[in-house]
């Protein structure tokens, strides 16, 4: 069509856009502000028809069950390490489950193609008019494009500048999460998943890389009213996690002296979005930018159904981008609220307070409930999808020369 699209953010939802609009004949670029992918990251899953529907029609269902993980068992104890409550593997990993940073290579290699990525750079300034969004970047440079999304996560940057200040957008649920690698000096072994003590209000955790049996990820949540820190600098954020755990006992004295030597500190609130509309004039938000949980709102599935909304609605209205905006937010919200729920209670499953630690042990060491909860999650992310592969100018698979990389 030739619509020219810009997508800030090369994560999940940005490439699986980048890679349906492609498909549709759009003219795409891709700007991610970190030098080169992101790799790493915790486990991310898919639950459901709808869910594997799309990976499907995208292309990369098989390629992502070469690499599943084989799911994540989760073993909570005590200070003296008796364990408390076990969830089996599928409670976390959903139909399918794979590193963050896997999927992220998946969907670059699959969108490449269609693609102009442009990494180390990022938008500074917009503006709109008839013409279309005129875009400064932080390199200096100015283009202008018919359309720009924002795929740029939960602390979004496009979000700020087409809608105002992310104070007003994400609200902080309570909690905070941090996770880093170490060498697994526990022995945890492959499958074994991960243990972790909880108390009241804490979650101290760790567990075995699925690529190296040596590597093991500490994973902490903790309860906390909204904080005030530095998002770049990791050693205030280092004193953060090791004050809200003084005093802790199991092996959390030992974790949190590797902490001290790690580089790969993954910091933040466990927050969640809501944006009144996602979309403003030529400026539309897709995934977690448009309605993220830090946690356990199932935002990778969601961020993937509403890439491929998102973009087949642009397709359908031959990129009349008002009415396609107003179609794909129209399909997508409730259904992405609905799943978004989970994160409102993830900090509060993770770490409760001592009469919430209490049930829920009590509650999840119940096979029975357990299996409901289970396909309850199934349930959740149930939509009719609609079908725009007749509108599809290259098809699965295509292997076209790849737009220049930056």
């Amino acid at each position: 069509m030739g619509t020219k699209v810009l997508i800030s953010g090369a994560g999940i939802a940005g490439p699986a856009l980048a890679l349906w609009l492609g498909r549709y004949g759009f003219e795409v670029t891709v700007a991610e502000a970190a030098p080169q992918l992101r790799g790493g990251g915790q486990a991310v899953d898919f639950r459901g028809a709808t869910h594997l529907t799309v990976l499907e029609r995208m292309g990369v269902l098989d390629d992502l069950r070469r690499i599943r993980t084989g799911g994540s068992p989760m073993r909570f104890v005590d200070e003296r390490g008796r364990t408390r409550l076990q969830l089996p593997s599928e409670f976390a990993a959903g139909d399918l489950e794979v590193l963050r940073g896997d999927l992220v290579r998946v969907l670059y290699d699959h969108s490449r193609p269609f693609t102009d990525y442009r990494f180390g750079e990022s938008v500074s300034a917009l503006h709109q008019d008839a013409d279309g969004v005129h875009v400064r970047f932080r390199s200096g440079g100015t283009r202008t494009f018919d359309l720009v999304v924002g795929a740029d996560g939960l602390h979004s940057n496009v979000r700020r500048l087409a809608h105002g200040p992310e104070e007003r957008y994400v609200t902080h649920l309570g909690h905070y999460a941090a996770g880093w690698s170490l060498p697994n000096y526990l022995g945890i072994g492959p499958g074994e998943g991960s243990v972790g003590l909880n108390v009241p209000g804490r979650l101290a955790s760790v567990g075995t890389s699925h690529r190296d049996p040596g590597t093991a990820a500490a994973f902490f949540v903790f309860a906390s009213p909204a904080l005030t820190y530095d998002r770049h600098d990791q050693e205030q954020q280092k004193a953060i996690v090791a004050g809200a755990f003084a005093g802790a006992g199991w092996e959390v004295p030992r974790l949190l002296a590797s902490l001290a030597e790690a580089d790969d500190l993954y910091f933040d609130s466990i927050s969640r979005a809501d944006v009144p509309t996602w979309s403003t004039g030529r400026v539309a938000l897709v995934g977690d930018a448009a309605c993220g949980a830090t946690i356990g709102g199932m935002g990778t599935g969601t961020g993937i159904v509403a890439a491929y909304v998102l973009a087949g609605e642009l397709a359908a209205a031959a990129g009349d981008h008002a009415t396609a905006f107003a179609r794909y937010e129209g399909l997508l919200r409730e259904y992405a609220r609905g799943c978004q729920k989970g994160g409102d209670r993830a900090g509060r499953f993770l770490a409760p307070g001592a009469v919430g630690l209490r049930l829920r042990n009590w509650t999840l060491n119940r096979p029975r409930i357990l299996d409901w909860m289970i396909e309850e999650g199934r349930k959740a992310t149930h939509l009719d999808l609609p079908d725009y592969r007749r509108f599809e100018t290259a098809p699965v698979g295509l292997s076209a020369p790849g737009r220049p990389s930056r």
